[in-house]
């Protein structure tokens, strides 16, 4: 799991105002954090079935998240993508 710190680091540069937790830029960031942690662990542990089912299931929900905010806010959408290097 993910502690505060990173989580912090990882949503500053997309929070709206202070309390900022729940936008959309904010989840994207804190689950492309655990995404990138996830992704060191299965490659040190190549067997470890169950975490590569929840780094899919992570994978599966930033995918969502990021179709909906293209949707909805194509500006905060590029913003995102920018800020998080997600998309080359």
């Amino acid at each position: 799991m993910i502690d505060k710190n990173k989580k912090k680091t990882a949503a500053a540069p997309l929070k709206k105002s202070d309390k900022d937790t729940g936008s959309s830029g904010v989840q994207i960031a804190i689950m492309t954090a655990r995404i990138n942690e996830i992704s060191e662990h299965i490659k040190a542990n190549p067997k470890d079935n169950a975490g590569k089912r929840g780094l899919q299931r992570l994978v599966n929900t930033r995918k969502k998240l990021l179709a909906y905010l293209k949707r909805t806010d194509n500006a905060a959408y590029e913003d995102v993508i920018k800020k998080l290097n997600l998309r080359k």
